[in-house]
C-alpha cells in the first residue's frame, strides 16, 4: 500500500480523476516522448462522457499548449479500455500521421494513474493492507493508528501533513469568503457565505450543524471553481474531512498535532479504500468518493474525541456503509449538482458516526474490511448509467427538464 503523499494530493479543482491525473499523464508523456510534430489524446468511457464538464480538455490543452506541441483531442465515451472506465491513449506521430510512440493509461481515482504495466505506480511503503491486520498489530504493540502511520511514512511526514492542513484551512476560509455564481452553466449560486453568516443567529444545534456545513459547502464550492484544494480522498470529495476537522478544532479546542494525527488516521482509512476497493466514481460511484470521504472523517473524529481503535474502525465502517449503493450521475458532468450538497450532508454523517460509535463503545458485526469489500462489489454492480457517465439519474432527469 503506498504512501499517503499520493491520496493527500494538492492541486485545482474540480477533479481529481478528470483534471489532475489527465493533467499528469499529459506530462509524463511529453517528458518521455518531446519534440513530435502532432499529438494525440484519445479519451475513453467516463473521461470522455464528463471530460468537458470536468474540464479535461482545458487541463490537456494547457499542458502541450505550455510544451508549445500541437494536440488533437478524440472523444470515444461509448468505448472502454480493458482496466478502467477512465481510459486514455496518448500517441506521438509525424505530421504526416505517422505513429512514432503510444501509451494507454487510466485515471484510477484521487489523482492517481496506472498503466497496464503499472510503470507509474508509486512503490508500497504499508506491509499490513488490512484494518484488522494493522489493529492486531496495535494491540501487541499498545500503538495508536496514527503512530503506525508514522512509523511507516518518512521522517519529513508530519512536515507534510502540516503543509497539507494548510491548504485546506485555506481552501475553507477562501471558501467563506467568495459569492456568486458558479461557474458551469447551472446558476448554482454559492451557499458557504450566507450559511456561516446565518449560523450565529440560530440556537446551539442548528449553529453548529450550520458551521459544518458552511465549511463543507466552502470547500466544495472552492473545488468547483478551479480553486486550490486537496484530495481527500478526492477533489469532489474534498469537503467533508476539511469541515469535520475544522470544526472539532474549534469546539475541542485541539492542539495542532492532534489535528496532524488525526490527518494520519483518516489517510489510512482512505488509503484502505482506494488499496483495496476504489474512490473512482467512474469505477464504483459516489459511494467510493464521498463514502470513503465520510469514512475518513469519521474515524479523525471519534480519534479526537478520544476514541479507542475499535470505536474508531466502527465509526468509519458505518460512515462507508450507510453511502453503499450512492450512484454518481453529476448534472452536465460538472462536480457541483448533487457533488457540492453531498459533502455538507456527509459531514454532518461523519460527526454522526463518531457519536454514535462513542456510545455504543465500538461493538459491532461487519467489519471495516468486509464493508470494504462490498463497497467495492456494489459498485461494480451500478450500471454504467450512475457511474459518472452523467447518462442516467438526476443528470438524466435535468436533460429531461430542459427538453420538456
Amino acid at each position: 500500500m503506498e504512501s499517503l503523499r499520493q491520496l493527500y494530493r494538492i492541486g485545482t479543482g474540480p477533479s481529481s480523476s478528470h483534471t489532475m491525473a489527465p493533467r499528469q499523464a499529459a506530462l509524463t508523456f511529453l517528458e518521455k516522448h518531446p519534440g513530435a510534430e502532432h499529438y494525440r489524446v484519445t479519451l475513453f468511457g467516463s473521461l470522455a462522457a464528463t471530460g468537458r464538464g470536468h474540464l479535461t480538455d482545458k487541463a490537456l490543452f494547457g499542458v502541450f499548449q505550455a510544451h508549445q506541441s500541437e494536440l488533437e483531442l478524440l472523444w470515444v465515451p461509448e468505448q472502454q479500455l480493458p482496466l478502467h472506465p477512465n481510459g486514455m491513449r496518448f500517441e506521438a506521430m509525424t505530421v504526416s500521421g505517422s505513429l512514432l510512440h503510444s501509451w494507454e493509461v487510466y485515471s484510477v481515482g484521487g489523482g492517481a494513474l496506472q498503466d497496464s504495466e503499472e510503470l507509474v505506480l508509486p512503490p508500497s511503503i504499508y506491509p499490513l493492507t488490512k484494518l484488522a491486520a494493522i489493529l492486531g498489530d496495535l494491540e501487541r504493540s499498545g500503538e495508536s493508528l496514527w503512530e503506525y502511520v508514522q512509523y511507516c511514512e518518512d521522517c519529513n511526514f508530519l512536515d507534510f501533513l502540516d503543509k497539507i492542513w494548510d491548504v485546506m484551512s485555506l481552501a475553507i476560509s477562501q471558501g467563506l469568503k467568495h459569492v456568486g455564481i458558479l461557474p458551469g452553466g447551472l446558476g448554482l449560486a454559492r451557499k458557504a457565505h450566507t450559511f456561516y453568516r446565518k449560523s450565529s443567529l440560530y440556537g446551539p444545534d442548528m449553529k453548529n450543524t450550520a458551521r459544518v456545513w458552511a465549511y463543507a459547502l466552502a470547500v466544495a464550492e472552492e473545488n468547483a471553481s478551479g480553486g486550490m484544494i486537496v484530495t481527500a480522498p478526492t477533489c469532489g470529495a474534498s469537503g467533508v474531512l476539511p469541515a469535520v476537522l475544522q470544526y472539532l478544532n474549534e469546539t475541542l479546542e485541539c492542539s495542532h498535532e492532534d489535528i496532524l494525527r488525526a490527518l494520519a488516521t483518516a489517510g489510512l482509512i482512505g488509503n484502505l479504500v482506494k488499496h483495496n476497493a476504489s474512490i473512482s466514481g467512474a469505477e464504483v460511484g459516489c459511494q467510493g468518493e464521498i463514502g470513503t470521504a465520510c469514512a475518513m472523517a469519521a474515524a479523525a473524529a471519534t480519534q479526537l474525541h478520544g476514541g479507542t481503535a475499535k470505536q474508531i474502525e466502527y465509526a468509519a465502517e458505518m460512515g462507508l456503509e450507510h453511502h453503499l449503493g450512492l450512484t454518481c450521475d453529476p448534472v452536465d458532468g460538472l462536480v457541483q449538482i448533487p457533488c457540492i450538497e453531498r459533502n455538507a450532508h456527509a459531514a454532518t454523517r461523519a460527526l454522526s458516526c463518531c457519536h454514535f460509535s462513542l456510545l455504543s463503545g465500538g461493538e459491532h458485526k461487519i467489519s471495516f474490511d468486509e464493508i470494504t469489500m462490498v463497497m467495492r462489489e456494489t459498485g461494480h454492480a451500478l450500471p454504467s448509467l450512475y457511474r459518472e457517465t452523467s447518462a442516467g439519474g438526476m443528470a438524466q432527469a435535468y436533460r429531461q427538464r430542459k427538453l420538456d
